[in-house]
């Protein structure tokens, strides 16, 4: 779930450094309070917050007022400090600024992740009719945060600066800042401390959604999640449901919508929100969702319910939606939300699958532990008949797709008839064993994606409900080859390992579109494609793990083999990396986070129970993977 459940349990402890002026730190009931007075000259230097003195998910730090006497240093300082406190609306870090400059300054408007935390020099004394001091601000960028809270990779340099004056305060005259740049800017471990990556979700469009023959099929409406981030100590139901509201982020908005109608906001006056003792919440709307019908109004709460979810100290079991005037639209509970909407990553798969040493599909139950003895499936791509290198499982698990063992031709099976194995469904013209087709991949709609690798011709293809003509996909921006391909399971982003002419591979992220006139065969399209695992030099292998998750096998520069998980949006998860294993050369995970990951290793086939170690399962196969 979003973004993703199981990383509740790893928030990991924040470093430690010595405490500075301006803040109060406050952790299980221990208040700690700084007290050094700073000069007002001299050099300041990165305001790197990233060693803070208690686990992420315990400590709360409250900002300063300035102190009496401040000096300019001070005083930038302590603004700085107090932009990375838990202090709703920032108050405290406006009392480092004029009257003026505090009407004017708009710190939602963005959020600046720098690797360390801003830097600033020694500040310049204003020549002519200038008066005051001047500092900048520089540091080379991670990311920013926009005002839809969607998290963008940016490793630009930052360099801003801000500018005090003097002025008559209370106690006489006192430094304030009257220039400030718009957003708040911090470190990348202070932003890991401070904010929570959150799934909201919506609902697929028709354009975007499944075929005549899939749409049949399932629960409810297909749900996907949009990672957003949200300040986890400041009110994050409230500003959750808010962000909810807000619409669908700008990546993904042409391929989702949101069933709450347009300009639906929080009646007016409505300051915070907050769940009864029996897990109720309600949240009364403007006037714009009064004139809604029932089936549209459990809807828009089952919206709401999926996407509270994520927030662990939320308590929402419930969602009771009300007009402007207090009366109810509707009421709906977490156990009826399924039949409502359904999340693709909540299907639990019934088995783990792999090619044994006799390259055949074998599987072994989804919930065993240890040790397994797998069994080939039925049908011909469990017979050896014909000897496969890789392979995929629909979601419903009933059909399976094989690569020929040469990787030049795609067989199609079923998984609970037998019958003869047909004809390829794809062929690649590739000639050498290394290259050919990829592993396939299914999506939740049952359409079947695989990479031709031919050097002479590469390609994605798509295959409705896995049968038929391969369909060849427009890629946007695309440099380089694609290497492996991996649908995520509402079907409208696709995770691609892409090989550049240097030979590295990169982890990209694009919006699948599909388009085309209703009731004839879409055309489909992958666009807008972004970098994830930036902090990685190569990426060699990845599996969708949750519905905005990815897990990753790769090497930073000058490093060794990692796994980590990463954000589909490109931001890492803190204390995202996993215990190592020697020589990954295949990782799979379900998106059931309850699953364990597996991975083909030179200890053979592993698997990695929550809370334990790799263990070994097989000893002889490889290729192993989840349904999907």
């Amino acid at each position: 779930m979003g973004a993703d459940h199981d990383r509740r349990a790893q928030r990991p402890p924040a470093h430690r450094r010595p405490l500075r002026a301006g803040l109060l730190f406050g952790s299980c009931g221990l208040l700690l309070a700084g007290c050094a007075s700073m000069p007002d000259s001299g050099n300041l230097k990165a305001v790197d917050a990233s060693q803070r003195p208690d686990s992420q998910s315990q400590v709360r730090v409250y900002a300063m007022p300035p102190g009496e006497d401040a000096g300019p240093v001070e005083i930038v300082q302590g603004f700085l400090e107090a932009l990375t406190s838990d202090d709703p609306d920032f108050a405290m870090a406006r009392k480092y600024l004029t009257k003026e400059a505090s009407k004017t300054w708009n710190p939602d408007l963005q959020t600046t992740v720098l690797e360390n935390g801003p830097s600033t020099g020694s500040g310049s004394v204003a020549d002519g009719a200038e008066t005051g001091r001047s500092f900048p601000l520089t540091g080379r960028k991670v990311a920013t945060v926009d005002k839809e809270h969607a998290y963008q990779l940016d490793n630009d340099a930052y360099n801003k600066s801000v500018h005090l004056i003097q002025r008559d305060g209370p106690s006489g005259k006192e430094w304030r800042i009257d220039r400030v740049p718009q957003g708040v800017v911090l470190g990348q471990s202070d932003f890991q401390r401070i904010y929570w990556s959150v799934n909201k979700y919506y609902y697929a469009t028709r354009s975007a959604g499944a075929s005549a023959t899939s749409a049949a099929t399932g629960g409810g409406q297909n749900l996907v999640a949009d990672p957003v981030y949200i300040r986890q100590r400041i009110d994050p139901v409230t500003e959750t449901v808010k962000a909810v509201l807000d619409g669908p982020t700008t990546w993904l908005h042409q391929v989702v919508d949101t069933r709450f109608p347009t300009g639906t906001r929080l009646k007016a006056g409505t300051k915070t929100l907050a769940p009864d003792d029996q897990g109720k919440l309600t949240v009364p709307l403007n006037e714009k969702a009064d004139p809604i019908n029932q089936e549209r109004c459990t809807e828009m709460a089952a919206q709401l319910l999926f996407t509270l979810q994520d927030l662990t100290s939320s308590g929402v079991e419930e969602v009771e939606l009300q007009r402007r005037n207090g009366s109810q639209l509707c009421v709906l509970s977490k156990e009826r939300a399924e039949s409502v909407a359904s999340r693709r990553t909540a299907d639990q798969p019934g088995f783990q699958y792999l090619i044994d040493d006799k390259r055949r599909l074998v599987r072994m139950p989804a919930s065993g532990g240890g040790k397994a003895d797998p069994v080939a499936v039925q049908g011909r791509l469990g017979s050896g008949e014909q000897p496969l290198r890789s392979a995929a499982v629909s979601r419903d698990e009933e059909r399976a797709a094989g690569v020929s063992l040469d990787g030049r031709s795609l067989y199609m099976g079923s998984l609970v008839s037998p019958g003869a194995l047909g004809k390829p469904e794809v062929r690649s013209k590739a000639k050498s064993e290394e290259d050919g087709l990829s592993t396939p991949s299914w999506d939740g709609r049952g359409d079947l994606w695989v990479a031709d690798r031919d050097p002479k011709r590469p390609r994605l293809l798509w295959l409705e409900q896995g049968a038929g003509e391969p369909q060849p996909v427009e890629i946007s921006n695309l440099d380089g080859r694609i290497e492996a391909v991996r649908v995520s399971a509402d079907g409208v982003r696709i995770a691609l390992l892409v090989k550049d002419k240097d030979g590295k591979k990169a982890l990209k992220i694009g919006r699948v579109e599909r388009s085309g006139a209703k009731g004839e065969q879409p055309v489909i399209s992958v666009v807008e494609l972004r970098r994830a695992a930036p902090q990685m030099e190569e990426v060699t292998a990845m599996s969708w793990a949750g519905g905005s998750r990815l897990v990753v096998v790769g090497r930073e520069s000058g490093g060794v083999q990692q796994m980590r998980y990463v954000q589909c949006d490109g931001s890492v998860p803190a204390s995202a990396t996993l215990p190592g294993l020697t020589g990954v050369k295949e990782i799979a995970a379900s998106e059931d986070e309850r699953q364990p990951l597996l991975a083909h290793s030179d200890d053979g086939i592993v698997r990695l129970p929550t809370g334990a170690q790799w263990q070994t399962v097989v000893k002889e196969g490889s290729a192993p993977f989840y349904p999907g």
